[in-house]
């Protein structure tokens, strides 16, 4: 992930909300048998522009979860939302995963599939168009949805970056 404007938050436990997006039962071979443990990927956010996203492995589902909760919690970045949108069209990639979003009018909704739904509306974006091309793993998809997210900037950030007034940035003058 580019790292060039995300911003690390800190938030207080009882604002964010977690999203479970994938779980994957992973058998280890063992002299017995079988040996089962889970892998768990989390999302979690404020519903405000702040999401996370974690992986958590255990024996136990409920013990994966909560792994990945906390996981996502240290992992916390700030996404401009713009009138419940995002501020412009953006492409994110991870690995073999490739997703595309873009502003939609209000009333659209989330479009988007499984993965990067739960990232869009934990960061509380309402209206967007999103697709995924390429690899439909969901840790690929999720993490290619952060790339496109943390390389979003609005204008009031731009002008801020540039030491420009608002109006210049959208008038060039």
């Amino acid at each position: 992930m580019s790292q060039g404007n995300i911003s690390k938050v800190k938030a207080t436990e009882t604002e964010l909300k977690d999203r479970l997006v994938a779980v994957n039962r992973v058998a280890k071979v063992v002299k017995g048998g079988r040996r089962f443990s889970f892998s768990a990927i989390v999302v979690v956010g404020d519903g405000h522009g702040v999401v996370g996203y974690g992986l958590g492995k255990a024996n136990e589902i409920t013990d994966a979860i909560t792994k990945g909760v906390d996981d996502a919690k240290k992992n916390l970045i700030k996404v401009p939302v713009l009138k419940g949108t995002v501020p412009h069209e953006s492409e994110g990639r991870f690995s073999g995963g490739f997703v595309l979003l873009k502003p939609a009018a209000a009333g659209t909704g989330v479009i988007a599939g499984g993965a990067m739904r739960a990232v869009l509306e934990s960061a509380g974006i309402k209206d967007v168009l999103a697709k995924s091309k390429g690899s439909s793993n969901p840790h690929n998809v999720v993490k290619a949805t952060f790339d496109a997210l943390s390389s979003m900037r609005d204008a009031y950030t731009i002008a801020k970056h540039r030491g420009i007034s608002m109006k210049k940035v959208f008038t060039g003058e």
